[in-house]
């Protein structure tokens, strides 16, 4: 009952505070009538004594009205009675108390109704408390005289951090010509004992004196350390600017934009919101992009891209692309799915190993279409017979997948996905067209992007051309320029494979000379990070989720590359474990009264 009373205290004031807001009406005094004892004695108290029910009302009615506004009406007073009681529309309608109110408002203020003798407070509202102590003891320490000092924060810092300027300024001295506060022209505050500074700013007017001669402090003091963070903190952790300026007002830290850049590094909440993650130095070229002297597309990635809509009859349908990328060669083969799911794509990858023949490792995201064809195909391969597996177990395609969340991991197809799409924009210009149109058009595209030269192109007449994926595929630059014409007789088939075999090892010596050596720079990330460590806390950045939603878990497994960086990691959050990349995870501080913190999301 107590609750229900406060409820109603709490919507009679929230009444009164709209009418007062509203009203055009002059408004000299409020007052607010409850006969509940309970609920006037709350409204008396802290809010912060109360459980969360009371308290949370408690405090927002004292934030609405003023607490001497609220009177007590006994219950044979209260017109709200009436209504809770019950009473009859005809003895409503009549001259009543609801009507016209309750009869006490009518005469002076002295005869209104005056509060009882408090009843004793009930403890089920209180929280409970707990009493914690702490006893510190020293041996023979002498602590300075506090009254020396203007602020609990300056004791003792001053004189430990720059004892020669005290002693030289305080007995009128010039500073040593290799002081740190040369450049401040300190004075000596003889009223604190304390170093100010002096500055070029003695005569401005209309600004505060703590203002125009700060304290100064040294930034490596921890009492220095302490005054930035409640600074931080009491600013709900702005940028270094900010804490800096209102530090100003009062103290001059040395390096202060160093000293408060280096306190929010460390603070957990000032990472929480601008802290990046940390990204490893470029790794070296892996195998699959150094596949020397092997058949185009012996190391291959895969991606989808789309959908596109065509026309079958009088509907219309989506289609997607598939793009397949030698890792080496760089050489391209596109084709055209029904579907996203896995049958679709094990018939793609039938057609694209009929072409071009059978590769010796996939690489790939983690769509399910890719993840489901590896599944189909293992679990074919287990249903054969022995003998039949022994035979087939060097035909083996290797599914490699890169780590979630990591499309830089796939550059290589993901850059060919990007101009294709630019090709297809350019060349359909958003239009509806059959499915043959679409693939007619995508098998163009493929044949434009394996005659775009690898490497740099010389403007020199004199040098030679520059090789091209299609050298290799089809013998020629372009599929436009016609075949080389041999003589029926002496042996033509013997001349076009001797020819195959020269244009083959052409393509090779000129990429070894010329296109490889390309590949050795680092364009970016070519600095080194410090390497994630297992048990770190960590948040997981997603694009799709704004920084406050984003999960924060910890780290239970690395995953070091051949170079000994770590990219990868496993990250574990309340009972799931995800795999991400280390350009999607960001370092939090180590909590100072936690050395194994609990992650929660």
């Amino acid at each position: 009952m107590p609750r229900l009373e406060l409820s109603a205290a709490l919507t009679g004031a929230q009444i009164a505070k709209v009418l007062q807001r509203e009203l055009t009406v002059t408004i000299r005094q409020v007052i607010l009538w409850t006969d509940s004892t309970t609920v006037l004695h709350w409204l008396l108290s802290d809010s912060c004594r109360y459980k969360v029910f009371v308290g949370t009302r408690v405090a927002e009615i004292q934030s609405l009205t003023d607490i001497s506004s609220w009177r007590y009406v006994d219950s044979g007073n209260n017109p709200a009675d009436d209504i809770t009681h019950g009473k009859s529309l005809k003895e409503l309608a009549q001259s009543c108390r609801w009507a016209n109110g309750p009869h006490f408002l009518y005469q002076s203020e002295a005869s209104w109704p005056n509060m009882p003798a408090a009843d004793p407070e009930p403890d089920t509202e209180l929280k409970k408390s707990a009493l914690c102590l702490h006893l510190c003891t020293s041996l023979d320490v002498q602590l300075p005289d506090a009254d020396q000092y203007q602020t609990w924060r300056d004791l003792r810092a001053q004189r430990d951090s720059f004892p020669e300027e005290v002693k030289a300024l305080s007995s009128n001295q010039p500073l040593p010509p290799n002081s740190r506060l040369v450049s401040l022209s300190p004075e000596y505050d003889e009223d604190t004992g304390l170093i100010r500074v002096g500055g070029r700013l003695r005569h401005a007017e209309h600004i505060d004196l703590n203002a125009l001669h700060p304290i100064v402090l040294d930034p490596h003091q921890q009492l220095t350390k302490l005054l930035i963070k409640e600074y931080d903190a009491n600013l709900l952790h702005p940028g270094p600017e900010r804490v800096l300026a209102e530090l100003r007002r009062h103290y001059w830290i040395l390096r202060g934009r160093a000293a408060i850049k280096k306190c929010q590094l460390a603070c957990t909440d000032c990472q929480r919101w601008r802290a990046q993650p940390k990204i490893p130095m470029m790794a070296n070229l892996p195998p699959a992009r150094l596949r020397l002297y092997k058949p185009p597309f012996f190391s291959t990635g895969m991606d989808c891209f789309g959908p596109f809509t065509v026309k079958i009859g009088r509907r219309t349908e989506k289609r997607w692309g598939i793009v397949f990328k030698c890792m080496t060669t760089r050489c391209l083969h596109l084709d055209l799915l029904e579907s996203l799911d896995s049958d679709a794509f094990l018939m793609s990858l039938r057609r694209f190993i009929a072409r071009r023949g059978k590769p010796f490792e996939l690489f790939s995201d983690n769509g399910t279409n890719f993840v489901g064809g590896n599944r189909e195909i293992k679990e074919a391969y287990k249903a054969m017979a022995p003998r039949l597996k022994e035979q087939l177990a060097e035909q083996k395609i290797s599914f490699r997948f890169i780590p979630p969340s990591a499309p830089h991991f796939g550059g290589i197809w993901e850059r060919e996905v990007k101009s294709v799409k630019q090709a297809l924009k350019v060349i359909l210009k958003e239009q509806i067209v059959p499915e043959t149109v679409l693939h007619t058009v995508l098998t163009e595209v493929e044949g434009i992007m394996n005659a775009k030269p690898l490497g740099y192109v010389s403007s020199d007449i004199a040098d030679s051309d520059p090789i091209t994926p299609s050298i290799l595929l089809m013998g020629h630059h372009d599929s436009s320029l016609p075949q080389v014409i041999y003589d029926s007789s002496n042996l033509l088939a013997t001349r076009r494979w001797r020819h195959s075999q020269i244009l083959a090892d052409q393509f090779w010596a000129r990429f070894i000379k010329y296109y490889l050596p390309s590949l050795q720079e680092r364009q970016k990330w070519q600095r080194d990070n410090i390497n994630l460590r297992v048990d770190q806390v960590v948040f997981i950045m997603d694009p799709q989720h704004p920084r406050a939603l984003l999960p924060v878990g910890k780290i239970t497994c690395t995953f070091p590359g051949p170079d000994g960086r770590i990219r990868t990691a496993a990250v574990q959050v309340q009972d799931r474990t995800y795999v991400r990349p280390e350009v999607r995870l960001i370092p939090l501080p180590r909590l100072e009264n936690s050395d194994n913190p609990n992650p929660a999301t």
